[in-house]
Formats: C-alpha cells, structure tokens, sequence
C-alpha cells in the first residue's frame, strides 16, 4: 500500500489524534486529515469506527486502524525502515514504556481536565495537587527511561514522549486558566527541559495547536458542555 493511501479521522484538539499526527510528522508519512465534528458523527467515521465511534481513526487503503496507542505501534511496525524505533527494542524496555503510558492515560488527562471542571476553589485545588503528583512521577519515569539522554526514548522521540507530548498544550492552558503552575521547574526539571527540546521538535511544532487556540476551546467547554454535565 502506498503512503497516499493514509487518511486519518481526527479533531484537531484532541491529544489522541494530536499525538498519531505528530508520529505521522515524525516518519514523514503523506496523509490526508479529515477534521470530524465529534458531537455530531459523520457517516464516515460511524463506517470506518462503528464500535468506539470515536477518533482518531487511521484509514490505511482499505484497513481501519483505531484507538491511538493501538496506531502508534501500528505506524511503528509497518514502517519500521522509516527513521529510529518508536518503541524501544527490548522487552523489558517495550513493558516499561506500556507501564507508563497506560499510567498516562489513567491519570493525567483526568487530573488536568478536572482542575478546569472544578465547581469549587477547594476541588480545584485538590486537582492541582493531583496533578503535581502524577507529573513528579512522570520525572521519575523520564529519568529511568531516558538514562540521562534528551527523550523518553533516548536520542530520538519515541513512544512516550508523543503520549505525553500529546498533552502539553492542554497543560499550558490549564496553567491559564486555573492560574497554577503545573509543570514547575523546581519540582520537575528534567520534565521542563524535556518539554523545551520536544516542543522545538518538527513534529510538536507541525503538530500541536498553539495554547491560545486550546485556551479559548477549553473556556467554551466550561461553559457550553462541562458545567452542564457537572450539574447532571
């Protein structure tokens, strides 16, 4: 199959589909983005998701990929020859990185989402505390897994450095909006170095919408559907 043959179903402030982009961006694959109104589903991604009904959706000539992490290793493998791994190579390596995205996954977003939905100063706080405590242990995580080099997966960005990567313009408004410091550089400083060279990266720049974009997005889902799910 041709790499002309790539389209991807995304919305444009989601870091699941944010992510896959950047991957994209990062082999150098062609593709064609397809923006998807997410509260009023298409034809097209109710016929190439039907179950999750959800992005990003890879479309590979007539295979449908789901489900961003489950894409990632997808474009890993099928296009292996293409520039450095995206997960590492061993075992061992390939378990801690699942370890930590799936801690990603489980934790962070929740905590960050949750100081802009907080319907009270004292959750909200409770949030950013939250939120400090996951992103310590992902300093941690970044020292281990990086053995002292500039990314999740050494030299190069990989498998964990997208996932989070994913999520920082979303931490900056966060930081914004709730007017906190989330990624604080005496509590994480390999983080915010890390976050520094990634955001310089081709791919994050190519890739990540700009804070301001994210900022507005974020205000307006206060208040047209967050507070509302809130008081339900």
């Amino acid at each position: 199959m041709a790499e002309s043959d790539l389209k991807l179903l995304g919305m444009w402030a989601s870091p699941f589909v944010i992510r896959v982009r950047m991957m994209l961006e990062e082999k150098g694959l062609s593709y064609e983005y397809i923006e998807q109104d997410v509260f009023n589903k298409s034809e097209l991604l109710l016929k190439h998701n039907p179950i999750y009904q959800k992005v990003p959706v890879l479309i590979h000539g007539a295979r449908d990929i789901c489900e961003s992490l489950v894409i990632l290793e997808y474009i890993d493998e099928n296009w292996s020859w293409i520039g450095p791994p995206v997960l590492p190579a061993t075992p061992y390596k390939r378990a801690i990185a699942h370890f930590w995205a799936a801690y990603i996954e489980d934790k962070l977003m929740l905590s960050f989402v949750g100081i802009l939905r907080a319907p009270t100063e004292e959750v909200k706080a409770e949030k950013i505390a939250e939120t400090h405590t996951i992103l310590e242990m992902l300093e941690g995580a970044f020292k281990k897994c990086s053995m002292g080099k500039g990314f999740f997966g050494g030299d190069s960005i990989g498998y964990l450095d997208v996932i989070l990567g994913s999520y920082l313009t979303w931490i900056n408004a966060a930081e914004r909006i709730s007017g906190a410091k989330l990624l604080d550089e005496t509590k994480m400083p390999l983080l915010v170095e890390w976050e520094k060279r990634f955001l310089a990266a081709d791919c994050a720049k190519k890739s990540l919408p700009s804070v301001d974009q994210l900022e507005k997005h974020a205000r307006n889902l206060q208040v047209t559907r967050w507070k509302v799910d809130s008081a339900n």
